[in-house]
């Protein structure tokens, strides 16, 4: 069973080019220093600071909305001068906005960095997920996105268990090793990955700057990708109470410490390392939208779970089933949007994908601390169900466009005979 499993993954690998590879083991790098620190940082604030979870819906609402202008001008700019350079860009500043942000004295100051992140730590975002849709063939995309989840999640699968530990001896510790792994990350793009940025057609005039900030408008008058675009930030807004607002409602309502917040996460990242890429390779030649309503309606159920059930095993329970719909969700979600946007266009396609995440950060931390802090905790999981539901909704309608659009291109039965005949 091992050898077997062995000889898959070498299989894998041999499939992949080897720049996709060095990039996803620094992106490793780089996701493990931020595991340390995102699930505990709600926690974080709330102790230095003895604020509410609505001060905190305010900080995240500060970084999401100042991550607006950093995204548009990461997108623009990947499309325009290459990928590499703003990923670079962008791990410098993380690095020294995270500890920006640990050594801030007061709440205001907090809230004054958060802006200062939301404009320059994310800025190469878009470059990132435009630099792997330009390594891969569209074939291995959603496969590509696929092994980047797992990537992610084993880091997120070992840094809240080690970040949970750590934190009971020192917040900063998490914040210093994040900034690290961030310089280290930077390091190996710079020396051992090549620009992707597809050359531009021959004969084809360079866009101005207008027009790469103008391609914007473009986005927006493509009905299809709005609709998809409005499906992806519902589901933001229910996955997003997964990370931060979990943790306080389990540790406030149910009395579960950080610890044990920090295994639920580490269930959830197991599970996709585990799982994901057989759960990729199932699903990849299945109708992405009709998956998205699968992966949306299994999110739905995880979620409303955490407002009707109690019992540490209950809560295992709901987070695998939301994470089976993570895991049909995500890759499918990413691999959707370069499969929309023009070859030309991928960074900006990213960024304007990533301002659901955006406005998720902003406004779903928000709506929950001022309901926790205001009305009955449990309401922010039917709040969060309800969002996938809509989710599912809009998917189908995508769905039955997208078969709608297929059966048109198909040739009439009259004139497949005829073409049968001629043969």
């Amino acid at each position: 069973m091992i050898q077997r499993q062995l000889e898959k993954a070498r299989a894998t690998y041999r499939e992949f080019p080897s720049t996709f590879w060095t990039l996803i083991g620094a992106r490793f790098i780089d996701q493990l220093g931020g595991a340390l620190v995102y699930p505990f940082f709600a926690l974080f604030i709330t102790h230095k600071f003895g604020v509410g979870m609505t001060e905190v819906g305010i900080l995240f609402a500060l970084f999401s909305l100042t991550s607006v202008g950093g995204n548009v001008v990461g997108g623009a700019l990947a499309d325009r001068l290459g990928r590499k350079k703003l990923i670079i860009m962008g791990l410098i500043f993380s690095a020294f906005s995270s500890m920006l942000l640990a050594l801030s004295p007061t709440i205001e100051v907090v809230y004054a960095s958060a802006m200062f992140v939301g404009l320059f730590a994310n800025i190469g975002g878009p470059a990132s997920g435009a630099m792997i849709a330009d390594i891969l063939p569209e074939k291995q995309r959603t496969q590509g996105f696929g092994i980047l989840r797992v990537v992610f999640n084993l880091a997120v699968a070992i840094g809240p268990a080690i970040g949970g530990v750590l934190a009971g001896v020192s917040y900063l510790l998490l914040f210093v090793i994040d900034s690290v792994t961030s310089l280290i990350t930077a390091v190996i793009v710079a020396r051992a990955i090549p620009e992707s940025m597809p050359e531009a057609p021959e004969g084809k005039d360079p866009e101005t700057v207008s027009e790469t900030f103008g391609g914007y408008g473009r986005i927006l008058r493509d009905a299809g990708f709005m609709i998809f675009f409005a499906a992806s930030t519902l589901v933001m807004l229910g996955m997003v109470q997964m990370h931060g607002t979990l943790a306080v409602f389990l540790r406030d309502v149910h009395g579960v410490p950080a610890k044990g917040y920090g295994y639920l996460l580490s269930l959830n990242a197991t599970m996709v390392v585990l799982f994901q890429f057989y759960i990729t390779r199932k699903i990849e030649g299945l109708p992405p939208y009709l998956m998205l309503v699968l992966g949306t309606g299994l999110y739905a159920l995880g979620l409303g779970m955490y407002g009707l059930i109690t019992g540490y095993a209950l809560f295992i329970l709901a987070m695998v089933i939301l994470t089976i719909g993570e895991m049909v969700v995500a890759p499918i979600a990413q691999a959707l949007v370069v499969r929309l946007a023009p070859d030309d266009m991928r960074g900006r396609y990213m960024a304007f994908f990533n301002f659901s995440g955006l406005i998720g950060h902003a406004a779903g931390p928000l709506m929950a601390g001022l309901i926790m802090d205001n009305l009955d905790p449990r309401l922010v999981w039917y709040a969060a169900s309800l969002s996938m539901i809509l989710a599912g909704m809009l998917s189908w309608i995508l769905y039955r466009q997208d078969r709608r659009r297929s059966e048109e291109a198909l040739p009439s039965r009259e004139a497949r005979v005829l073409v049968q005949v001629r043969d």
